[in-house]
């Protein structure tokens, strides 16, 4: 059974939800601000999150901020906000999708639907042997070494970071602001060489090893993904 949790600090509409998703066979835990989501977080066990975005003391866009590079769970936002300027924020910080508020229950569980079956059918877990797969790749996370089609790819640090992160989410559009704060460890300050040049030098790296497949794909105006 799906585990989710439900970060809304309105009561009410947190029981329409929960109520909700167990009929439906979802296991939901409750969280009424983004600091007790954050709290709930480690080792919950959850398999995707609903986040309110108005909620008291860390707000639902600092709770995204701080998960993202973090947890690797779906978020889908719901918001009473729908305009181009807060879904593009939303999307650069990390959401995988958004439903205005009020939204229609059957649509909200089309979309937490369709998250939980990309998440599953997108990549492996990782492995006892702390292996993580995808496609033609493998990366082995005890011997920072990469592999494509079992030629070992010379990554550097930061390449192999890279790497990984797409690869932990592969469906998910990364921007270079959540590309930097987790491969950097540092605020983005908007040097897009940088970013720009590992990448570069990363996809010329796995071309050289699997000259027909393509795996970084560019989401031009917001980052980078794993190719489907």
């Amino acid at each position: 059974m799906h585990k989710i949790l439900v970060v809304e600090d309105d009561a009410y509409i947190s029981e329409m939800l929960c109520e909700l998703l167990a009929q439906n066979s979802y296991e939901t835990v409750a969280a009424f601000s983004g600091t007790e989501a954050l709290l709930l977080l480690p080792g919950g066990g959850f398999s995707l999150m609903l986040l309110d975005l108005m909620l008291p003391g860390k707000s639902g866009e600092q709770a995204l901020e701080e998960i993202r590079g973090v947890y690797n769970l779906p978020v889908i936002v719901l918001t009473a906000k729908a305009d181009k300027e807060t879904t593009v924020k939303l999307l650069r910080l990390g959401a995988d999708d958004y439903l205005a508020k009020p939204f229609d229950n059957d649509e909200l569980l089309a979309r937490i639907a369709v998250q939980l079956r990309r998440v599953s059918a997108g990549i492996s877990s990782p492995s006892d042997d702390g292996k993580l797969c995808y496609k033609n790749i493998t990366l082995d996370a005890d011997a920072f070494d990469a592999f494509i089609g079992g030629k070992r790819a010379n990554l550097s640090k930061r390449e192999y970071e890279i790497l990984r992160l797409l690869i932990s989410r592969p469906q998910k559009v990364f921007s270079k602001n959540n590309l930097y704060e987790s491969v950097w460890g540092g605020e983005f300050l908007g040097d897009d060489n940088t970013i720009n040049v590992h990448i570069s030098h990363l996809r010329a790296k796995l071309a050289a090893l699997d000259p027909s497949g393509e795996y970084i794909q560019t989401v031009w105006g917001i980052g980078y993904k794993m190719k489907e």
